[in-house]
């Protein structure tokens, strides 16, 4: 169950990264990052594969994502959704519909966790200058191959890096936008996810992001989970 929630919690965490940082960014990848001002929401379907050192086969799943600046977000994985995770005000939260089981993480409580050094990811949302960006993240490499550029980056919070090592991110170069992320965990597990039929700045519902628990679900607030491996 732990290695679950950290999946869903690095998928929460993907919204975020839609950057990367260094002193050697090209005038691409720059012009990415400045494009991204523009947006204030974001909707798109996707395509997850998880690779598990355990596992020969990995795992694959469809989802929907919804983004509204400056750090809102829904991610629907399944369909019929299994797992929902959002952003509301100062809490993340993970449903489980199947369960009848929802999960309440204060973001400020959580100050002192791994989970929080993890999390603060994504509450810069889509980056806004290159300078935010710098300060969160270092470049590792940067390709352009088949007209799309690559990113990959490395978190600079220690915190952080005890979950995930390494973010790589693709654009499109033409129109700049987001194809693909994916994670590479410390225990050797990777998580992609592909995007299509993206909206940008779509008109959407506010309820979206608010968690509307059934009264026959089980509502809890892990406080103090252990740091996760």
């Amino acid at each position: 169950m732990r290695k679950r929630k950290l999946s869903v919690i690095a998928s929460v965490i993907l919204t975020a990264c839609l950057a990367a940082a260094g002193a050697e960014l090209s005038p691409l990848a720059l012009s990415w990052i400045s494009s991204q001002t523009r947006i204030q929401t974001w909707s798109a379907s996707f395509v997850q594969t998880r690779t598990l050192p355990s596992l020969v086969q990995p795992l694959t799943a469809t989802g929907q994502v919804h983004f509204a600046a400056p750090d809102r977000f829904r991610w629907e994985l399944g369909q019929p959704a299994q797992t929902i995770a959002l952003r509301a005000t100062n809490d993340l939260w993970l449903i489980y519909p199947r369960l009848k089981r929802a999960e309440r993480y204060p973001l400020d409580s959580a100050a002192r966790s791994t989970w929080r050094a993890a999390l603060q990811l994504l509450e810069a949302g889509f980056p806004r200058s290159r300078a935010e960006v710098e300060a969160q993240y270092v470049l590792l490499s940067e390709t352009l191959a088949n007209g799309a550029c690559q990113l990959v980056f490395q978190p600079r919070a220690a915190g952080a890096r005890k979950v995930i090592s390494q973010i790589r991110l693709e654009f499109n170069a033409s129109d700049l936008q987001l194809q693909a992320t994916e994670l590479a965990f410390a225990d050797g597990s990777k998580m992609r996810n592909d995007f299509s039929r993206q909206a940008i700045n779509p008109p959407l519902d506010q309820t979206l992001f608010e968690p509307a628990i059934p009264a026959d679900f089980k509502i809890v607030t892990p406080m103090n989970r252990p740091t996760p491996p």
